[in-house]
């Protein structure tokens, strides 16, 4: 494959056609928008899971898997300010498959969807000549007046972020080596992070109420490649501050183990499920309130919207283009 994922979904989206008048936002959102009436709109995601490519049964526990399966769809509905409500499972299962591994797969599925009030309708399943293969769509809804696209930042926004980044991509680098006795026990966190992400469901919805964010979408291919996806959206440029990514100690110890950059991790790692908004300047400090009020945690400042085009990462006098420098499946 010659082409970048971005690339792939760019030629996919220029041969669409809306045929609906009731289709609000299509492909290039964390899910498509469609107006349902009475005030709502529902919002439809869909992401599949490859063995080898996006988990590694030597080290995923089953379980957990079945809730990351969810989990990284259920972080879409949140990037929308959404409410998940139905859940559709399709699975491409190897012959090889012990009964109880699937057993298990499911309990952590549903487990999750049960945590957010949300019901599994449907799907389907079929024999893999190859490994597992897990596909899910949710659906949810959300007031489209509360509605939170990708293309609202304006030159000026604050850029944030819902937590810590890169311990994710440092707990599956942790993973990877314990093929070789590598023992994870001393970052916990990080592996957790990488096996079980939490959709942040409930902020989501607090800062869709909040009327404050100008645009919002989810962290799965890191900051760099993510933030570019959003300006290229609302067709505005970014600057991140290298010292005001939030990274916790944890990473750093890792990394420094390791031998590797924990801003790599933070800036390019993936699959943090995060939430990445952006906030007119004067309501930074209220909206910061808010969530730690509410929620008892931190929205953190990195950056600011910038007119122009392209995502940059500024170091003292240091200004360098990072945009789409984050994880790709095809490169």
């Amino acid at each position: 494959m010659t082409l970048s994922e971005k690339e792939i979904i760019s030629r996919i989206r220029q041969g669409s056609r809306t045929q609906s008048g009731d289709l609000l936002v299509g492909i290039g959102d964390d899910c498509a928008v469609i107006r349902r009436g009475n005030g709502l709109v529902e919002v439809v995601t869909t992401d599949t899971l490859v063995e080898k490519v996006h988990f590694d049964r030597d080290w995923h526990d089953p379980q957990l898997l079945g809730r990351k399966a969810a989990a990284v769809n259920l972080s879409d509905v949140a990037a929308m300010g959404a409410r998940p409500r139905f859940a559709l499972l399709s699975i491409g299962l190897p012959a090889e498959l012990p009964a109880g591994w699937l057993d298990d797969f499911m309990a952590g599925f549903m487990e999750i969807l049960g945590e957010y009030n949300t019901d599994l309708v449907g799907g389907d399943t079929v024999a893999s000549g190859g490994g597992l293969v897990f596909s899910v769509t949710i659906i949810g809804e959300v007031e489209e007046d509360k509605l939170l696209l990708r293309s609202g930042a304006r030159s000026g926004d604050r850029v944030m972020v819902s937590g810590p980044l890169g311990n994710a991509a440092a707990g599956l680098d942790i993973c990877r080596r314990k093929k070789d006795g590598w023992a994870e026990g001393q970052w916990p966190n990080l592996v957790q992070a990488h096996l079980d992400p939490v959709p942040e469901v409930v902020l989501g919805g607090l800062l869709a109420d909040s009327g404050m964010v100008s645009a919002m979408m989810d962290l799965s291919d890191g900051l760099a490649t993510d933030l570019a996806h959003l300006c290229a959206e609302s067709r505005v440029g970014a600057e991140i501050e290298s010292g005001s990514i939030p990274m916790t100690g944890g990473l750093r110890s890792a990394a420094e183990a390791l031998d590797r950059d924990p801003s790599g991790w933070a800036l390019s790692g993936g699959e943090d499920y995060r939430l990445l908004c952006t906030v007119p300047p004067d309501d930074e400090a209220a909206l910061q309130k808010i969530v730690r009020n509410e929620l008892g945690r931190e929205l953190y400042s990195v950056g600011r919207i910038v007119d122009g085009s392209g995502v940059f990462l500024l170091e003292g006098e240091d200004r360098r283009d990072i945009s789409y420098q984050g994880y790709d499946h095809f490169s």
